[in-house]
């Protein structure tokens, strides 16, 4: 059994809110870690994808660095096996947030 995907993210990040809005309304359980408060997590962030950038997702051996939502869910399409196992199968796409 693999453990929680883990979530980089940083506090105030745009980006990062969207992918937690994302993953809490599909009911995907996640290791959140603020690599702005945590170095150890900062570090482990830039081993797994040679950057900085947030959102990145780390689940096993699938890593999506510094996505949109729309590049995240284009990327788990190359990924059915990990797709099913996030919970994510009948995801295709998001409508679009309205911004008012």
């Amino acid at each position: 059994m693999k453990h929680l995907p883990i979530l980089y993210i940083k506090k105030g990040c745009p980006w990062c809110i969207d992918a937690l809005a994302f993953f809490s309304r599909h009911s995907v359980a996640l290791d959140v870690r603020d690599v702005n408060a945590d170095e150890a997590a900062r570090r482990r962030l830039v081993e797994i994808s040679a950057q900085t950038k947030t959102p990145t997702l780390e689940y096993g051996d699938f890593v999506v660095a510094d996505f949109s939502v729309d590049e995240f869910l284009a990327k788990l399409e190359l990924a059915p096996q990990i797709k099913q196992e996030l919970g994510l199968a009948t995801t295709r796409t998001e409508p679009p947030v309205p911004t008012s």
